[in-house]
C-alpha cells in the first residue's frame, strides 16, 4: 500500500508554444502555491503538488498554445493511494439510559475499507434488536442501558493491500438522576433557636451533584445553612419567621437534572406589633387598633382594666357604645360618646394555638374644666380671713382666676385679698373691712377644651340661734345630766361647743359649763342634794355667743340611805374568799363602811366584819373547806343603812399535797430562786461527773489551770525535778455503775505540759 506525500507530472512538446498551462480536475488554471509548483523549460514544463491530498486525485491537462493560435493538450491521471487512518474516534463515548445510542468509528482510507465491531471480544455479524451496523460504519445500540456498557472495538481492514487497524471504545451509560424525600413537609416554632433538617437523596450515574435553592436563588454554606453528605442534607438553623416557604432540591448529572420541593411551616409566636396610647376628647369617639402578627395569624380580644371587662370580635358593650371589629391580624375598638369613665388601662391580647402575647395600652381624655364641690357660700365678718376654694378637675390643666365685679383679682393679690394656687385648686383668702367687701366672687376655669366658671358669694356670718328643747335627765343628789337640740342656725360658721350655765335659784352667780366638742348632752356634777337649779344653754361659734335657750328648772334628789351593795364573788387563795364591792349609789354621801356578816349554812351564830368604805373588796377568812357560806353585806353612809345584799358561795374540798400546793404559799421569787437552786445543782453534779468519767468540763478545766500555775510558780518540786508524775487514782465504773476494778487500779498521770495520760497499774485490766 503506497501513500504519496508529493506528486508530480511532466508535459513535454514538440514545436515552440507560446504558453504552457495546467488545469486541475475541476478545470480551473492553476497557478504556483506553497503546495504547487510549475516549472516551464521552453517545449517541456514540470507540475509539482506538496502535500498531496485524497482531494488532489483526477485528471490534470497539460494545454499548450503556438503562435497560430493552435491549441494542444495531454492528460495525466493522478491516483492517490490513503492508508487507513481513524479520524476523531473518542473514547469514552457517553450516552443517555434509553436513548438510542451511535457509537462513532470515523475510519478511512484508499482503497475505502471494511469495518467490524466487537463486543466482549464477539463480532458483531448482524443486526439484532440490539445492535444495528450503519452505512456510515457506526454502530447503534438500541435503548442503551448500564449492562451495555463496557468496551467496543472498531476493526478496520484494506484488503488489497493486507493492512488493518482498530479502536477500542469505552461506552459509557449516564442514568439521569432521581430523587428520594424521606419527608416532604416540615413543621417549626421561630424565634425558640431551633432547627431543620431536609433530607435528599440523588441516585443516578454519573453521581449528581445536590443544590439547594430558595425563591430562585442557590443556597450556599453559612452559619445558618449547613450542608452534610455531599449537599444531601440541607441544616437550616435558628428558625426565623421569613424561613418559612419552599426549598427546592436538585440533583444534576451529565445525563440530566431533576428536582424536589420541600416545604418548611413556621409558626410563630404572636406578638403585637402595632399598640399606642390615645388620647380622646370627651363626648368624641375614640378608636384603638392593635395590631400582631404570628403564625398561624392570632386572634385579639380586648380587657379594659377598670372593670375587667373583655370584648372580642364582633362584641358590643351593653350600652352599646363599645364596639370590636377585626380582620388580618387587626382589631378595631372603637368607642363613641367617650366617657371619664372609659379613662385608664386597656389591655390588648393576641393568642393562638402556640402561645400569646399581651399589651396594655393607656386612653387619656381631655375634657373641659369641672368643678369639684357646691360650696358656693361662705361666712366670715370683718377682720376674720376666710378661704374660698375653687376646686377643678380638667385635662388638660386649666388656668384659673378670680374676678370680683367683673375686675379681674391679679394672682399675687391685691388689698385684703390674696390668691393661693395649687394643681386643680385656686384658693382665694379674704379678709373682708367692710360690707363692700362680702358678695359675688367668680372663679373662671379655661383649658384648650374650654371654659368654665363657678361663681361663689361671701356672706356676713352670724351668732348660732338658741338650742332648744333642754331636758334634765338621771338627776341625783349631786349629779345631773343636760340634754338639749342644737340650734336651727348655726349662723354661717360652724358651732365651735356649746355653754351651759347654771346656778341654785337662790344664788345671783351662774356656773358655766362647756360642752365636749359639738356634743348635745352635759354632766353637771357637785351640786348640793334637796336643791332647785336653773339652767340654760347657748352655742358658741367663730362670731360669738349666740343666745341662750328657754331656762329650765330642776331639783336635786334628797340625801338618803345607800342602794343595796352589787357583789362579785372570787375565790380567794388558800381557804380565803374574796368578795368584790361594785360602787353603787350612795344616796348623797359617802359610804362609811360596810357591815358584813357570814356563816355556814349548818351554823346559827353570824360572824361579823366590818370593811371602811372606801375599799372595794372584802376577804374572808380563815374557812372551812367543802363548807357553803352565807354572806349579808349592809352599806352605811350618814344617813343610814341600805338595805342588805345576800351571797353565797361553797369552798372546795381540801387539796392534796403536792408541788402544786407546796409551791402555792410562796410568792413568785421563791419559786424562781428554788428553781434557779436547782437548775445550778443538776449544772454541778454533770460536771463533777464528766471530771471523773471522760476528764473534762468546768472542774477539769480549773485543775488543769491550778496545776499548770503550781508547775509554773514553784519549780522546785521534787518529783518534777526527777520527771516524776503526780498519780490521782480513781475507780472505773461500768455504765451500770458497778466498780469492775478497785479504786487504785487506775492512774491519772499529770505532767508539766497539763497533758493526761491514764495507765493501769501493774497492768490489770
Amino acid at each position: 500500500m503506497l501513500a504519496f506525500r508529493n506528486s508530480f507530472g511532466i508535459c513535454q512538446l514538440i514545436g515552440e508554444p507560446v504558453s504552457l498551462d495546467w488545469y486541475n480536475p475541476q478545470g480551473e488554471r492553476m497557478v504556483p502555491s506553497q503546495r504547487v509548483a510549475l516549472h516551464n523549460e521552453g517545449v517541456r514544463s514540470r507540475l509539482t503538488l506538496y502535500n498531496a491530498k485524497i482531494e488532489d486525485a483526477g485528471i490534470y491537462r497539460c494545454q499548450a498554445n503556438d503562435a497560430q493560435g493552435h491549441t494542444e493538450e495531454a492528460t495525466v491521471v493522478l491516483e492517490i493511494y490513503q492508508k487507513l487512518t481513524f479520524r476523531d474516534v473518542r473514547s469514552p463515548q457517553e450516552f443517555r439510559q434509553g436513548d438510542v445510542a451511535e457509537v462513532v468509528c470515523d475510519v478511512t482510507s484508499s482503497p475505502v475499507p471494511v469495518v467490524s465491531w466487537f463486543y466482549n471480544n464477539e463480532e458483531i455479524i448482524e443486526d439484532t434488536e440490539k445492535f444495528q451496523l450503519l452505512q456510515n460504519n457506526n454502530l447503534q445500540v438500541q435503548r442503551v442501558t448500564k449492562a451495555d456498557e463496557g468496551v467496543y472495538r472498531c476493526e478496520a481492514r484494506v484488503e488489497a493491500r493486507g493492512e488493518i487497524d482498530f479502536r477500542d471504545i469505552i461506552l459509557v451509560v449516564n442514568v439521569p438522576p432521581v430523587v428520594s424525600v424521606p419527608q416532604q413537609s416540615f413543621n417549626a416554632t421561630a424565634d425558640y433557636g431551633e432547627s431543620v433538617t431536609f433530607t435528599c437523596r440523588a441516585y443516578g450515574s454519573p453521581e449528581p451533584d445536590v443544590t439547594w435553592h430558595r425563591k430562585g436563588v442557590q443556597l450556599q454554606e453559612s452559619e445558618r445553612y449547613v450542608m452534610r453528605a455531599r449537599g444531601t442534607t440541607l441544616t437550616v438553623r435558628n428558625i426565623q419567621q421569613d424561613d418559612g416557604g419552599s426549598y427546592t432540591c436538585k440533583a444534576s448529572n451529565k445525563a440530566g437534572e431533576v428536582e424536589h420541593e420541600l416545604f418548611l411551616k413556621v409558626f410563630v409566636q404572636p406578638h403585637i406589633t402595632k399598640l399606642r396610647n390615645v388620647t380622646a376628647v370627651e363626648g368624641s369617639a375614640a378608636m384603638i387598633s392593635c395590631k400582631a402578627e404570628g403564625e398561624p395569624l392570632p386572634e385579639i380580644s380586648w380587657r379594659r382594666a377598670s372593670d375587667g371587662h373583655s370584648f372580642s370580635d364582633g362584641d358590643k358593650s351593653p350600652d352599646g357604645r363599645v364596639e370590636v371589629r377585626g380582620r388580618y391580624g387587626e382589631s378595631m375598638l372603637t368607642i363613641v360618646g367617650v366617657k371619664l369613665s372609659d379613662w385608664g388601662r386597656f389591655d390588648c391580647e393576641a393568642l393562638s394555638r402556640i402561645g400569646g402575647h399581651q399589651k396594655s395600652m393607656f386612653l387619656d381624655i381631655e375634657y373641659a374644666p369641672k368643678f369639684q364641690t357646691n360650696h358656693t357660700i361662705f361666712f366670715s365678718w370683718e377682720g376674720n380671713p376666710v378661704n374660698i376654694s375653687c376646686d377643678v378637675m380638667s385635662n388638660p390643666p386649666a388656668t384659673m382666676l378670680w374676678r370680683r365685679e367683673k375686675l379681674t383679682i391679679p394672682s399675687e393679690g391685691a388689698g385684703n385679698m390674696r390668691v393661693h394656687s395649687a394643681p386643680g385648686r385656686s384658693l382665694l383668702e379674704v379678709t373682708p373691712m367692710s360690707d363692700r367687701d362680702f358678695g359675688r366672687y367668680n372663679c373662671t376655669a379655661r383649658n384648650n377644651i374650654g371654659m368654665r366658671y363657678q361663681e361663689f358669694i361671701l356672706a356676713q356670718a352670724d351668732v348660732p340661734s338658741n338650742p332648744y328643747s333642754v331636758r334634765l335627765s338621771s338627776v341625783a343628789q349631786r349629779v345631773a345630766t343636760v340634754t338639749f337640740t342644737k340650734p336651727d342656725s348655726h349662723g354661717g360658721v360652724p358651732i365651735s361647743h356649746y355653754l351651759v350655765k347654771y346656778k341654785d335659784i337662790s344664788a345671783q352667780d351662774w356656773k358655766d359649763v362647756k360642752s365636749q366638742g359639738t356634743q348635745t348632752i352635759v354632766l353637771l356634777t357637785n351640786l348640793e342634794p334637796n336643791t332647785t337649779y336653773e339652767v340654760r344653754v347657748a352655742a358658741v361659734n367663730g362670731k360669738g355667743q349666740g343666745e341662750f335657750s328657754r331656762t329650765e328648772s330642776f331639783q336635786t334628789l334628797p340625801i338618803r340611805e345607800p342602794s343595796p351593795p352589787s357583789v362579785q364573788g372570787q375565790r380567794g387563795v388558800g381557804k380565803a374568799y374574796r368578795l368584790g364591792l361594785v360602787k353603787q349609789d350612795d344616796g348623797g354621801m359617802p359610804i362609811l363602811e360596810y357591815i358584813v356578816k357570814y356563816k355556814t349554812d349548818k351554823e346559827e351564830q353570824w360572824m361579823t366584819k366590818l370593811v371602811p368604805g372606801v375599799n372595794d373588796f372584802v376577804l374572808l377568812q380563815p374557812l372551812q373547806w367543802n363548807t357553803q357560806y352565807e354572806v349579808e353585806i349592809t352599806a352605811r353612809n350618814v344617813k343610814g343603812l341600805s338595805e342588805p345584799t345576800f351571797v353565797k358561795f361553797s369552798m372546795p374540798q381540801k387539796p392534796d399535797i403536792t408541788a402544786d400546793s407546796l409551791f402555792s404559799g410562796l410568792g413568785l421569787g421563791a419559786v424562781v430562786g428554788l428553781g434557779l437552786a436547782g437548775l445550778l445543782l443538776l449544772l454541778v453534779l454533770v460536771d463533777v461527773s464528766c471530771f471523773f468519767l471522760r476528764q473534762c468540763g468546768l472542774l477539769m478545766c480549773i485543775t488543769r489551770k491550778l496545776c499548770s500555775k503550781k508547775t509554773a510558780t514553784s519549780g522546785k518540786s521534787k518529783e518534777l525535778e526527777e520527771g516524776k508524775a503526780a498519780y490521782l487514782k480513781l475507780p472505773l465504773k461500768e455504765e451500770n455503775g458497778k466498780e469492775t476494778l478497785k479504786p487504785d487500779t487506775i492512774e491519772i498521770k499529770v505532767h508539766g505540759d497539763n497533758s493526761l495520760h491514764m495507765t493501769q497499774e501493774d497492768s490489770k485490766a
